[in-house]
C-alpha cells in the first residue's frame, strides 16, 4: 500500500535566526494557523541536544493539529522525535539507508538541484523530492545556481512524485511556481521573517491557490 504524502501546498522549514527574535513555536503555530501544512525543523546552529528539544515542543503542538514535522538531515533525530520524516540532502545518509532506519510508514524527501541529481531518486523510496533553488536565496549558504520557471517545469515533467519548490520563494511568485508544476512551495523568510507570520503564511495559501488554477485554465 502506498505511503499517504502530506499536502505540500505551503510547506515552512524553520529558522530562529531569520525570525526576529520571536519563540520558533509561535512563529510556527502562527504560520500554522495561517495555513502552512508542513514543518520542517531545519536549525543548522543548534546543537543536537538543542534540535532534540526544539522538536519535542513542536511536536507536543502539531501533531494534536494533524500537521507532519519533518526533521531537515538528521535521521537519528527524526528517530529520536518519532517525528513524522526527515528530509535529506545530496550529501546526508542516501534515502535508502533513512528508509531503512525509519520504517515503512516514515515521510522521506530528497533534494533535487538539478538534472544530475534525478538517478538518486527512487520513487519506491522517496515520498517527495524539494527542487530548487527555483530563483536565488539568502537563507541558504551553500545553494547551487537557481533553476528558474522553465528549468522547473522541465524536470517536474520528469519527476514521478509529489514536488516541492524551493529557494527564493515569496508570494509574488508562487503563483507562477505553482502553474509551472509545483505541488507546493517551501519557505523560509517569506514566513520566519514576515511582521506577521500567520497572516503570511495565508497569503501564500491564496497564491498557491492561484498558481492551481492558472494551470488549470485552457
Amino acid at each position: 500500500m502506498p505511503r499517504r504524502v502530506p499536502d505540500l501546498s505551503v510547506y515552512l522549514v524553520t529558522d530562529r535566526l531569520l525570525s526576529r527574535g520571536r519563540e520558533l513555536v509561535d512563529v510556527v503555530l502562527a504560520a500554522v494557523r495561517g495555513g502552512a501544512t508542513v514543518v520542517q525543523l531545519r536549525e543548522k546552529e543548534a546543537s543536537a541536544r538543542e534540535t532534540l528539544e526544539l522538536g519535542r515542543a513542536l511536536l507536543e503542538r502539531l501533531r494534536p493539529l494533524g500537521v507532519p514535522l519533518i526533521v531537515n538531515d538528521r535521521v537519528d533525530l527524526a528517530l529520536a522525535l518519532g517525528a513524522d520524516g526527515v528530509h535529506v540532502g545530496q550529501g546526508d545518509l542516501p534515502p535508502e539507508v533513512a528508509r531503512r532506519l525509519l520504517g515503512p510508514d516514515a515521510l522521506v524527501g530528497l533534494s533535487i538541484t538539478g538534472p544530475a541529481d534525478l538517478p538518486t531518486l527512487d520513487p519506491a523510496v522517496v515520498d517527495y523530492a524539494g527542487l530548487g533553488p527555483i530563483f536565488p536565496t539568502g537563507s541558504k549558504s551553500d545553494a547551487t545556481p537557481a533553476l528558474g520557471l522553465e528549468e522547473l517545469a522541465r524536470l517536474r515533467r520528469l519527476l514521478p512524485i509529489p514536488v516541492v519548490a524551493i529557494g527564493g520563494i515569496t508570494t509574488a511568485n508562487t503563483a507562477a511556481v505553482i502553474a509551472a508544476g509545483a505541488d507546493g512551495v517551501s519557505v523560509v523568510s517569506a514566513i520566519c521573517s514576515a511582521d506577521d507570520c500567520e497572516v503570511a503564511a495565508s497569503a501564500l495559501v491564496r497564491a498557491v491557490r492561484e498558481g492551481r488554477a492558472l494551470r488549470s485554465s485552457p
